[in-house]
């Protein structure tokens, strides 16, 4: 497993932090995902092998938010 930390923007309460949430850990090959408001990121365990940091970003503007 790794780890990575994506920044997120646009997130303004427990609902968009619920659906990036969702939204990473629908991937597959993502283990884990903690998405933090206060932080603007969210840290995610994954599977080199199955999904890429691009993958999870992709995911993450497709459900209305900015990653850098």
């Amino acid at each position: 497993m790794e780890t990575t930390t994506i920044k997120i923007e646009g997130m303004s309460c427990g609902g968009c932090v619920k659906s990036v949430t969702n939204v990473l850990g629908a991937l597959p090959g993502v283990a884990k995902a903690e998405v933090s408001l206060e932080q603007k990121n969210a840290r995610v365990e994954f599977e080199a092998g199955r999904v890429t940091r691009e993958d999870m970003k992709r995911a993450i503007v497709d459900a209305g938010f900015e990653a850098e």
